[in-house]
């Protein structure tokens, strides 16, 4: 082995440089986690989804990706660094160091409302709604029961999702509803068996 390897290696296995540099490894982290997921997702979406030229579908993938990417690997950095600044400066205990420094990251990373930022928290929204309720029936502060919840967990997000698509869909985020209407509006209309099979509309 040569002896830059060697250096390198022994630099970063050096236990008083570990803190600044897991900082640094969760900005790398983060943007390779928020390009593998969104690339996929707008690979998929593009050529699904998206009826114009193969450049701008190209360039929608790369915006997205970056996008993506940017916010995730800005955000573990930064989360990362001020929850040692809490840990070692402050003397913050563990809960609160972390809801503190990820409240403060997160305004100021995700202030604006765009899809990918949306995606992302409605992502997380869902994820946390479950791990809360599991929270508090660790705490019992919430009954646990042996009968399975989750198809009654499931009948009252399609029953909610469908009452809001059928009587109030302005409410609903874009991209739901135009899922929606593909599957439960467009579903109504046909002319012909290429309309009804292959296609979903003959213009």
């Amino acid at each position: 082995m040569s002896l830059v390897p060697v250096l390198i290696n022994h630099y970063l296995n050096d236990p008083s440089r570990h803190l600044y540099l897991s900082v640094i490894k969760g900005l790398r982290n983060g943007i390779v986690y928020g390009a593998k997921v969104r690339f996929a997702h707008s690979v998929v979406q593009s050529i699904l989804f998206r009826n114009e030229p193969w450049k701008n579908r190209l360039q929608f993938i790369i915006r997205m990706t970056y996008l993506h990417a940017k916010t995730l690997g800005l955000f573990v950095f930064l989360y990362k660094a001020l929850r040692s600044i809490f840990t070692y400066v402050f003397r913050l205990r563990k809960p609160w160091r972390s809801f503190i420094a990820a409240f403060i990251v997160g305004y100021f990373v995700f202030n604006e409302h765009n899809s990918v930022n949306e995606q992302i928290i409605l992502y997380l929204l869902s994820r946390i709604t479950v791990g809360f309720a599991r929270y508090l029936q660790k705490r019992s502060l919430l009954p646990k029961t042996q009968r399975p919840l989750f198809p009654w967990f499931a009948a009252f997000i399609w029953g909610v999702v469908l009452w809001l698509f059928e009587s109030h869909r302005e409410t609903l985020q874009p991209s739901l509803r135009s899922s929606m209407t593909y599957l439960y509006d467009n579903s109504n209309h046909w002319t012909s068996w290429k309309d009804f099979i292959v296609y979903d509309k003959i213009n």
